[in-house]
């Protein structure tokens, strides 16, 4: 019997102008037909507004079906006497886990489910301390929520609802805040319920790599089910994914840009390990047919530990990578290196650190005697694990926190000293929020934007002004502006707040998470937005990311938090190759770098500081 099963589900919004009168309707849901049985793992995809938050909150019975029918562990969802067991029977976590975390302190915020269910007071701490550990967040028990990171707070949310016990839980992007590791253990603990307890999952998402793992993949468009079928089946179809405004996962793209080529590689190829496995199996052939071979008939390199080193050329700065055993010893980062200036100084911070809640019982010491050197034009990729202390840092940039502990310039100026302006400050350091929606306000997209300019001392007019350059710059179509800035989907909405920041003209951009929660159409729309921005005018750009495949992508210099410290600061080349460094602390490297080490484990010569796939098809390609 199907646990979940829609038939011609429709659900329409109605919009109401400020007199509460009906002006339209908006169709989410336009018939879908969908059938889940018990204990599948479902992954739902589609474009920002294709409707997968909408029949997400039905199956909570958060919203009710306009018309056709759903039924959820047997149960009718228009039947207002099942609501209450549905609710039981399927957990929700959101994406934002503000709109679910109801308690003061963590523990408590936990055991708030399983108590109102109804269960025996020894068993709810048990599931609390269970729910707690498979979610990494132990350690945070007796912490107030208030005080915690985005993404611990989405932890706490996840724990919450995994101590509730429903058959079924509903994840709407509920790892899009996490870090690599904190997203690994959710999701394998997720993957855990399901395979050992029979717990249906449905995991609503726009990363490629996590609809991977599912049994089954819906995706849908414009309100329907456009496709659907396993993830190989799925991801064999590239083209028409893409014509949804979707993508496949990297090693799939990867694998099928080198086919494309000439390479003789399987299709739908969904990991690292499939990748490699595929073309070590090439070059060896190739080898043996070219007569190329070691005496056992592997690769002549096998097991090469890779370091970098400075290569003989004028300046000294370029890198090359060669054996270890050639070198004697292996090179370790040194954070305090010198770094050639891309530009004059923009931010310098000395011997900064960051308390909360100093001297009382919630004290938690965010940063500890962190130095940096930001220069005009770079951009820099911010990444490190939840609680890391990347936010804090950005919002000390921004002058939003202030500390008495170590020193913070812009271009050269203390901003503590008596007679700086902190209203100048944020005006020349833009920050855009993890969910922009928090620093949208006005009733039109126009004046919100306008409302930076206006603040700085401009004319009414000339705010307006600058506002519609700054919405064209960051490619908001004009029948947007007069729209509330609520009635935007995910993406619009931080084009918005990035626009509400150009408008000020700033020097420095700081993005916190920009393309969370975002389709790959959107994903790519905004990067290439940023990647203009920083490009043509020059823009400082500070990207706090916890997609490896982002940063790698886009910055040219990455500093890694580790513990409210800097524990690297270089290259994505000389960052991403201390991988063992990186994975103690809760990070990874991108999938395109894993590959790499999987082929020199199979003994096949590569780069091993390769981060992206344009990158590795150069190097692939010399090899076959």
């Amino acid at each position: 019997m199907a646990f979940i099963k829609a038939k011609n589900l429709i659900h329409q919004f109605i919009r109401r102008n400020e007199q509460g009168e009906v002006t339209g309707t908006v169709t989410a849901l336009d018939g879908v037909d969908l059938d889940v049985q018990e204990g599948q793992f479902i992954a739902i995809i589609g474009h920002n507004g294709s409707g997968k938050s909408t029949f997400a909150k039905h199956l909570n019975v958060l919203l009710s079906p306009t018309e056709g029918s759903l039924w959820v562990d047997g149960k009718d969802v228009t039947d207002e006497t099942n609501t209450w067991e549905i609710r039981q029977s399927a957990g929700m976590i959101f994406q934002n886990p503000d709109n679910q975390i109801v308690a003061g302190v963590v523990e408590e915020d936990v055991a708030f489910g399983p108590e109102n269910l109804g269960v025996p007071a020894e068993e709810i701490w048990t599931r609390v301390a269970q729910s707690l550990e498979a979610t990494g967040m132990s350690a945070y028990r007796y912490h107030s929520p208030n005080r915690l990171s985005g993404g611990q707070k989405q932890r706490v949310a996840i724990a919450g609802v995994v101590a509730m016990k429903p058959k079924c839980i509903i994840m709407d992007e509920a790892t899009a805040m996490l870090d690599p590791n904190g997203r690994e253990e959710v999701l394998k603990t997720v993957h855990r319920l399901n395979r050992e307890e029979g717990v249906t999952i449905i995991l609503i998402t726009h990363d490629m790599e996590e609809a991977a793992g599912a049994d089954h993949i819906f995706v849908m468009d414009h309100g329907r089910i456009a496709m659907q079928g396993t993830p190989v089946e799925i991801f064999a179809r590239e083209e028409a994914l893409q014509q949804y405004g979707l993508d496949v996962p990297q090693m799939t793209r990867l694998a099928n840009e080198l086919r494309a080529e000439g390479m003789d590689l399987p299709e739908a190829v969904l990991s690292c390990e499939e990748l490699a496995d595929a073309i070590c199996k090439q070059v060896k052939k190739e080898s043996v047919d070219s007569g190329d071979r070691s005496e056992t008939g592997e690769a002549a390199v096998e097991d090469i530990q890779w370091i970098s080193q400075p290569a003989e050329k004028d300046g000294g700065d370029d890198v090359q990578w060669i054996p270890a055993e050639e070198a004697g010893t292996i090179a370790v980062m040194d954070q305090e290196k010198e770094k050639q200036e891309a530009g004059k100084s923009r931010i310098s911070l000395e011997h900064v650190s960051y308390i909360y809640g100093e001297g009382t019982s919630y004290e938690v010491q965010a940063l500890t005697d962190v130095s940096l050197e930001i220069h005009e034009g770079e951009f820099i990729g911010l990444i490190g694990h939840t609680g890391s202390g990347k936010s804090t840092l950005i919002q000390l940039l921004n002058g939003l926190l202030r500390t008495d502990r170590g020193k913070i310039c812009y271009e050269g100026q203390d901003i503590y000293a008596p007679g700086f302006s902190m209203r100048t400050l944020r005006g020349q350091v833009g920050l855009v929020f993890q969910y922009p929606e928090y620093q949208l306000f006005e009733t039109t997209v126009l004046k919100d934007v306008a409302y930076g300019p206006k603040n700085q001392g401009l004319r009414a007019e000339d705010s307006l002004e600058k506002a519609k350059e700054a919405l064209l710059l960051a490619g908001l179509p004009e029948e947007c502006w007069e729209l509330s800035p609520f009635e935007l989907s995910g993406g619009q909405k931080r084009r918005a707040a990035i626009a509400g920041v150009l408008a000020m003209t700033p020097s420095v951009l700081i993005l916190d998470e920009p393309a969370a929660g975002l389709d790959p159409r959107g994903r790519k729309a905004l990067f290439s937005l940023i990647r203009d921005l920083h490009e043509q005018m020059h823009m400082t750009v500070i990207m706090v990311s916890h997609s490896m495949e982002d940063v790698a992508e886009y910055v040219e210099r990455i500093i890694v938090l580790n513990h409210g410290g800097v524990m690297l600061d270089g290259t994505p080349g000389e960052v991403f190759s201390y991988t063992d460094t990186l994975k103690e602390a809760s990070l990874n490297v991108p999938r395109v770098t894993e590959l790499m080490a999987g082929l020199r484990e199979r003994g096949i010569p590569v780069d091993p500081s390769v981060t992206t796939i344009s990158e590795a098809k150069k190097e692939i390609r010399k090899l076959c």
